[in-house]
């Protein structure tokens, strides 16, 4: 649909208005936005975890340890989540036979061939459906986006069941996932950014980032707990949900505020005025809740649905700003996928307090690497907030992350409470700053003043910058996949020089947010857009 078309009301909205009898407000409206893209793209995430769980019941002869009970006899820190031994987790090592083509030699090799073919498709996609997501109806392209990856989720888990042991097969259901995963980021962010704008942009999207952590952990929780039923349900499970968000999206997104009544966030100087539509009620207007927040925020239409058109890639890649920090999450992501689909394996096939945990256990203990990846997406979105300096912040995590890295590889293995403690630790640092820059950061940006307000290029911006970030998500898992036959420490020594790379990557625009905290205005700084409320 193009931008110029005028665009349906939500039918859910539609419905919910009918028996309400009038309209919900804007403050109503960015909460009910928040839920539903928070949920979306938790499901997202979701469904890209069954992967990193099953790769020990793929490919469990490089474990050759026996079955052992856990480590840790006493409730930490969830009970039985993280502590019992499933019965059915002792038949998933004794049996010990794999899938075809991942068992044997170059099964690894193999599991990370899937997980590349998986983030360049996505990575590539991306490009393509950010440019789409600043032309079509957001609402749309999201629903059919998320039953798309849901389907072929699905399909990869139905080969268990139909006994499919053709490499091609999962390579192409992986392929087809991630580029309907790539619809997923640059829609979110969009449609985020239509209805809020940037002041305390850096702390609402910290909080809002964390449905990546939660879709991460549920997705770990879903495939773990279906798992003993044959692996083919950690695909299918997550799948279904996602298709099932696909659902809620449509019924219920209001990807843009003049669908539901209200003039694009641009005009009336940061003002919504309701307007009558479809029911009768009286004209009010309303400020929004931070006084003064003009924004240049979204893709939607202007008022009419007229006057904004897309911005194209080459365009996109002038803003100010822009390549340095694609760039930097190139390498931001190489580590954190890592940890993605690499972790639940690396804690099955390393001793933690002299004894190995189950292929459950260790999907379930994973987890908490998101857990402190909440926590440090809110934390960098809060210090770049307070401090005006979003490519420091940034810089800083990532330099920090370099200790926290080699610390937990050295002493994880002491104990489970200690791994668990180290293991937040690192996601705090590591997932701090790719939750910056593909939030807060990409929504600066893709509302630059070099735009002058007649374009609108979120979704574009966003894709090219994450879509540059999911190339080194491609890039650290295919490593891992040959690494890890030469030891786990050679994995740890990539993660630390893709972190020090990440951080040196912002070394100007970091210079540049000193200089002008120290007063030096000789030049305006790259990151000139992330510094200013004006």
């Amino acid at each position: 649909m193009a931008m110029g078309t005028k665009r349906k009301t939500p039918p859910g909205i539609l419905l919910l208005r009918r028996v309400r009898g009038r309209n919900w407000s804007p403050k109503t409206f960015r909460y009910a936005i928040l839920f539903i893209t928070f949920i979306a793209y938790a499901c997202y995430h979701a469904s890209r975890k069954p992967s990193s769980i099953v790769k020990s019941v793929l490919h469990p002869e490089s474990s050759p340890k026996p079955p052992q009970q856990h480590i840790n006899m006493y409730p930490w820190p969830l009970g039985n989540v993280f502590v019992k031994e499933e019965e059915t987790d002792v038949l998933l090592r004794k049996s010990s036979k794999g899938w075809e083509p991942f068992n044997g030699k170059g099964g690894t090799s193999r599991l990370g061939e899937i997980d590349v073919a998986f983030l360049a498709c996505y990575s590539i996609g991306m490009y393509v459906a950010g440019h789409l997501g600043d032309s079509l109806d957001l609402r749309l392209f999201l629903t059919w986006g998320m039953i798309g990856s849901g389907f072929f989720v699905g399909l990869f888990g139905m080969g268990y069941f139909w006994d499919i042991h053709a490499f091609w097969f999962f390579l192409v259901m992986q392929m087809a996932a991630g580029l309907f995963q790539a619809t997923g980021w640059p829609s979110v962010v969009a449609v985020v950014g239509n209805w809020f704008g940037k002041r305390k942009r850096g702390l609402i999207m910290g909080i809002w980032n964390a449905h990546t952590s939660v879709g991460n952990i549920c997705g770990s929780l879903i495939a773990a707990g279906v798992l003993q039923y044959g692996w083919g349900w950690s695909f299918i499970a997550p799948g279904f949900v996602m298709s099932l968000g696909g659902v809620v999206v449509y019924l219920f997104l209001a990807a843009y505020p003049e669908d539901v009544g209200f003039p694009d966030i641009n005009s009336n100087s940061g003002k919504f005025i309701k307007r009558r539509r479809d029911i009768e009620e009286e004209e009010v207007e309303v400020e929004v809740e931070e006084e003064g927040e003009s924004s240049e925020s979204g893709s939607g239409s202007g008022q009419g649905y007229e006057n904004k058109r897309s911005v194209g890639l080459l365009q996109a890649c002038m803003i100010p700003g822009v390549i340095p920090f694609a760039m930097c999450l190139f390498f931001s992501k190489l580590v954190a996928y890592t940890f993605l689909y690499w972790l639940p394996f690396y804690l099955s096939q390393t001793t933690i307090g002299g004894e190995y945990m189950s292929v459950k256990t260790a999907g379930n203990l994973s987890t908490l690497f998101d857990v402190g990846g909440i926590v440090g997406g809110i934390l960098a979105g809060y210090i770049s907030d307070k401090f005006k300096a979003r490519a420091t912040t940034a810089a800083t995590f990532m330099y920090a992350a370099i200790p926290a890295m080699l610390v937990y590889h050295s002493y994880g293995g002491v104990s489970q409470t200690v791994n668990v403690v180290l293991m937040m630790v690192a996601g705090l640092f590591v997932n701090g700053p790719y939750a910056l820059i593909t939030t807060a950061v990409s929504a600066d940006l893709g509302t630059h003043k070099s735009l002058q307000g007649d374009s609108r290029a979120l979704a574009t911006v966003t894709a090219i910058i994450d879509g540059t970030g999911s190339a080194g998500a491609a890039l650290g898992p295919l490593l891992t996949g040959f690494l890890s036959t030469l030891g786990w420490e050679a994995v740890f020594y990539m993660l630390v020089v893709g972190a020090l790379c990440a951080g040196l990557l912002l070394t100007r625009l970091v210079i540049a947010e000193i200089r002008e905290k120290l007063g030096y205005v000789d030049e305006v700084p790259a990151s000139e857009p992330l510094l200013n409320d004006r």
